[in-house]
């Protein structure tokens, strides 16, 4: 068990993932990871954010904490700088590593019913997030 960092980035009406594909099987995660000792849990998910996607990231607020193999923390976040796409974390480098492919992209919210994000409790957030702000508009 250990407790994840992980950020939600939403622009556009869309919400960066990572599309996993892992022995045959395809799914898309939030960027984030493994918190470090000593590490706030905010603190993982930027350091995650520039290793997964290459950009510094502004955290907002915390969105959710979810108890599945230790806590999970998800983060309303902007980008500050960086491209999403250019990240050089581990997932991308380490040729050794048997954990399938990582692909960091831009998925419309409307979309996101249609295909398999875990944990799917934080798509319904997103999705929820974005149905209240078109209410609003």
């Amino acid at each position: 068990m250990r407790n994840r960092g992980s950020v939600v980035i939403i622009e556009e009406n869309k919400v960066c993932l990572i599309k996993r594909v892992r022995e045959s099987s395809t799914y898309y995660v939030f960027p984030g990871g493994g918190i470090e000792a000593e590490e706030k849990p905010e603190e993982a998910a930027k350091r995650e954010a520039f290793e997964e996607l290459g950009v510094t990231v502004e955290i907002r607020e915390c969105l959710a904490e979810l108890e599945y193999q230790g806590t999970q923390y998800f983060f309303l976040a902007n980008v500050v700088s960086g491209t999403i796409g250019s990240g050089k974390g581990e997932e991308f480098t380490d040729r050794n590593q048997d954990h399938g492919t990582y692909l960091p992209m831009w998925v419309k919210i409307e979309d996101l019913t249609a295909i398999d994000v875990k944990p799917r409790v934080i798509a319904n957030k997103v999705e929820d997030l974005f149905a209240r702000k078109r209410t609003f508009l």
